[in-house]
């Protein structure tokens, strides 16, 4: 993780979203941190990136986890494959 000031962060916002692809970058204001600069190398990064940060579907996944633990859920092997 990088550290860099807002100031040098608007003087060349192109240089940063491209280094944002391989390493998250700390925007600081005034020597505190102020933001976080996230690039994406794909659009399967910024989908993967949408899905883990939606509240919608980490509620659904919890919801799916909480009935396979209720014993909910059909085992692999019950599934008939024709």
């Amino acid at each position: 993780m990088k550290e860099v000031s807002l100031s040098e962060v608007k003087d060349d916002l192109s240089r940063y979203l491209r280094e944002a692809e391989t390493q998250e970058i700390v925007i600081t204001r005034h020597g505190k941190p102020a933001g976080v600069l996230i690039g994406f190398e794909s659009e399967d990064d910024w989908f993967d990136y949408r899905l883990e940060h939606d509240p919608r579907f980490l509620q659904r996944v919890e919801q799916a986890r909480r009935s396979l633990q209720a014993g909910g859920g059909t085992k692999l092997e019950d599934i008939d494959s024709e």
